[in-house]
């Protein structure tokens, strides 16, 4: 898949019309995504996201946009660093 919008650093829309909100701490990852670069949506067991947005370089940690990140868990990642 490719990004349809980024227009929003938190926010990505793909062009199958999904939006996936990228957790915060991965943020620098997408700062270089381009409009043709090929993503792949995986599941995750991840303890704070439910998917990743592989491709373009790396692995990011998303949620789908209209979910709210659990404070707890966030809190705790960007205390441990």
């Amino acid at each position: 898949m490719r990004i349809r919008s980024h227009s929003e650093s938190h926010i990505v829309e793909l062009d199958d019309g999904s939006r996936w909100q990228i957790f915060p701490v991965d943020l620098d990852l997408t700062l270089g995504w381009k409009p043709e670069a090929e993503l792949s949506i995986v599941p995750t067991d991840d303890e704070i996201s439910s998917h990743a947005l592989m491709g373009a370089g790396g692995k990011v940690r998303v949620i789908p946009a209209d979910e709210s990140w659990p404070v707890r868990e966030v809190k705790s990642i960007l205390k441990d660093g």
